[in-house]
């Protein structure tokens, strides 16, 4: 597909095919494409397709090809056709209508017959088969038998003798008996020996398959794994991927993902008593075809109903999961009319069986249902998938809005609980501002309690008068006796509110820092006699 993207149109596709199968572009349906059907005119690149594509053809309008054709294209179209035998039981005068492609040869459907009637191949006696159909190996489209449906009878050989009689006319008809598969045991079955006498067996036993899945089986995910074991031991590996648990596993993996990801859901039951059954897994179900889109577009899960527990069982899982009209619907089917393929798309409050495809039917209808199912899945499917993008913008819209709110939630928060702090801070720092203060205020009182009384100017002691400036200009005085040493100054200036470890007493002529001198030194000896001017400095 990738080359051909360069193409313009999609009936450039056609063009190409109509060389390589010889089959008139007008005949041909080109189905597989991811939006639905499209025209001839349609240009690949406005598909928007992915790297690798699948399509099918079918050719549901392709006229009947003659009998027989002596051209190796007539006969070419003929392989790739599908007849329908409709083969009678002599001896139960039951009849089967089977489905084999132009290409199978007359030794397979021999083979299928045994399968049916338990007649093996050697012991067949047939009749109305073409002159032309002399060797088993050839294909029933170079065998001459009418197209799309021939009728054959068959019947068990009874004696030597009934093998060997001959028409004494000439007939369109022959009556053939295979010589194929075991002659080495011909005088034996002849003589009333069994095939499983022989061998020491009864041949009933030889008959005998292992069923496809226990019955009464308690764990489906272990029924199904003996299933799929038992069903590739019959048809070979090139057989649908069957979903390995219980149904509602199966459901859960289908239709509960992401809408991109959802699948229809295939069920499958199986029977190993309808004649139809055999056929429809080894000519049908196992097709490379159909295999291949089903892995593609659904899961697969199998069930076998040929014993009654296990029909009952799934009866009551169909009737709990689709309702009883489903339920009844399988319950009223016929042995002969499995194997049944259902069809079921996950709704967002149910889950839909959209077909029930029964057993008698050819490759080319089991694809063009597939696809119709998948056609309508499709439709659905871009739907939920625009709801889901619609949702998820929705719901993304929404965690920004929360995240936005939670944000703003949290800033405030951070804010408030910043201005609480500073708040407390500040509180704290009152608190301590407050307490130094009231610790200052108590020293203060305690030092101009402490402090001796000022003396009168006239006084029989020398008394030294003091003008003391502040840092805001202001002037306070005091007389002091000449004999108080410098600690009484300097719990006065305290007293005041400038202790002398914050603020330095300083002297203008000559300028000296008191504060630094020995405060037990007297007035007197400080020569601050009779009286001088001191100021107040902060103490860097």
């Amino acid at each position: 597909m990738a080359e051909l993207k360069e193409r313009k149109l999609t009936g450039d596709i056609k063009q190409i095919l109509e060389n390589e199968l010889q089959i008139p572009v007008a005949k041909m349906l080109l189905k597989g494409w991811k939006c639905g059907d499209v025209d001839d005119s349609t240009v690949l690149r406005t598909l928007h397709l992915p790297k690798n594509s699948n399509l099918y053809v079918l050719t549901p309008d392709l006229p009947p090809p003659p009998l027989l054709s002596s051209s190796s294209s007539a006969l070419q179209e003929l392989l790739n056709q599908n007849f329908m035998l409709i083969i009678t039981h002599r001896e139960v005068q039951r009849e089967y209508s089977l489905n084999f492609s132009g290409s199978s040869t007359i030794q397979e459907v021999k083979r299928n017959v045994y399968d049916l009637t338990s007649i093996p191949v050697r012991h067949q006696l047939w009749e109305g088969w073409p002159p032309a159909a002399s060797d088993d190996s050839m294909t029933l489209a170079a065998a001459g038998i009418n197209y799309p449906c021939h009728r054959l009878t068959v019947g068990r050989r009874s004696s030597p003798a009934q093998t060997r009689v001959q028409p004494e006319e000439p007939s369109t008809d022959v009556h053939m008996v295979s010589d194929s598969d075991g002659d080495d045991f011909e005088d034996a079955t002849e003589f009333g020996v069994d095939d499983g006498e022989i061998f020491g067996m009864s041949s009933s036993s030889t008959l005998r398959k292992s069923p496809m899945m226990p019955e009464n089986a308690e764990n489906e995910g272990d029924a199904l794994l003996q299933f799929t074991a038992e069903f590739s031991s019959r048809y070979g590996d090139c057989h649908p991927v069957f979903f390995i648990g219980s149904l509602e596993a199966a459901f859960q993996e289908a239709f509960y993902g992401k809408a991109r990801d959802r699948k229809l859901l295939a069920i499958y039951l199986h029977h190993d008593e309808s004649v139809l059954t055999n056929v429809f897994c080894s000519q049908m179900l196992c097709v490379e075809s159909v295999v291949s889109y089903l892995s593609q577009n659904f899961i697969t899960w199998a069930w076998d109903t040929t014993k009654e527990a296990n029909r009952a069982r799934f009866l009551t899982m169909c009737t709990r999961h689709f309702g009883s009209v489903v339920a009844q619907t399988i319950r009223t089917q016929k042995t002969d009319q499995f194997p049944l393929f259902l069809i079921v798309m996950g709704k967002r409050s149910s889950n839909e069986v959209l077909n029930v495809i029964q057993g008698n039917t050819t490759v080319d209808e089991l694809m063009m249902r597939l696809m119709a199912a998948m056609e309508i899945f499709t439709a659905q499917q871009q739907e939920d998938i625009k709801d889901e993008d619609e949702r998820e913008a929705r719901e993304k819209v929404k965690r920004e809005q929360d995240e936005a709110y939670r944000l703003s939630l949290e800033a405030d928060r951070a804010k408030r609980e910043a201005q609480e702090r500073e708040m407390a801070e500040q509180f704290r720092l009152e608190q301590i501002k407050k307490e130094q203060e009231e610790e200052r205020e108590a020293i203060r009182l305690s030092l101009e309690q402490a402090l001796p009384p000022e003396p009168e100017e006239e006084n029989n002691e020398p008394v030294s008068k003091l003008r003391i400036r502040t840092p805001s200009g202001e002037f306070f005085e005091r007389r002091f006796l000449a004999s108080n040493n410098l600690q009484v100054v300097f719990d006065f200036v305290a007293s005041k509110g400038y202790p002398w470890e914050e603020f330095k007493l300083l002297s203008t002529f000559p300028r000296r820092d008191v504060t630094q001198m020995d405060p037990c030194k007297s007035l007197m000896d400080a020569k601050l006699y009779p009286q001088e001017t001191l100021f107040l400095e902060a103490k860097e």
